[in-house]
């Protein structure tokens, strides 16, 4: 009897994981497609932010989904951003590349229709190598991209990017 407790606990332990881990790669989905916008960046935290102007492609795939554009700012200045999620069970994690060229890590999970990821920056960026970014689906047609770092002066949490998408 102890033996058949034991399957039950590990079938319905399976049954939880599997179908939390199936429900992901729909929503995913929803993220795939061509977006164009535009938004801000700024380059530390107390800096004046830079309008940007920005495309981009992100392909779903199962548990995974890449994202890759172009964002122009400053009217000349054009610099390629990405980023490549997977997500195992109901945690994701990835690489971003940003305008700067270096690889930072992402690790975080998804809540409604936003995956809140905290960002290991590739080297020391306001003071530290930490901050969050947020990858919110606004509605079936629009996406929104923000990453918020602490300012090391004062201590509060400032948006340094805010990218606002509408599918093509």
């Amino acid at each position: 009897m102890k033996c058949c407790r034991h399957a039950a606990v590990a079938a319905l332990f399976w049954l939880v994981t599997g179908f939390a881990y199936a429900d992901e790669a729909p929503f995913l989905q929803s993220l795939a497609g061509d977006w164009t916008g535009g938004g801000m960046m700024k380059r530390t935290t107390s800096s004046s932010p830079i309008n940007l102007s920005c495309n981009f492609t992100s392909q779903a795939s199962g548990e995974a989904l890449s994202m890759k554009g172009t964002c122009r700012g400053m009217i000349v200045i054009t610099r390629p951003v990405s980023a490549d999620i997977t997500v195992t069970g109901t945690q994701y994690a990835g690489r971003y590349v940003g305008p700067s060229g270096g690889v930072s890590g992402l690790q975080g999970s998804r809540r409604g229709d936003a995956i809140n990821l905290a960002v290991r920056w590739s080297k020391v960026i306001n003071g530290d190598r930490s901050a969050n970014m947020t990858i919110q689906r606004v509605d079936a047609n629009a996406i929104r991209i923000r990453t918020v770092d602490k300012d090391p002066a004062s201590g509060q949490q400032v948006v340094t990017s805010e990218i606002n998408l509408q599918r093509d």
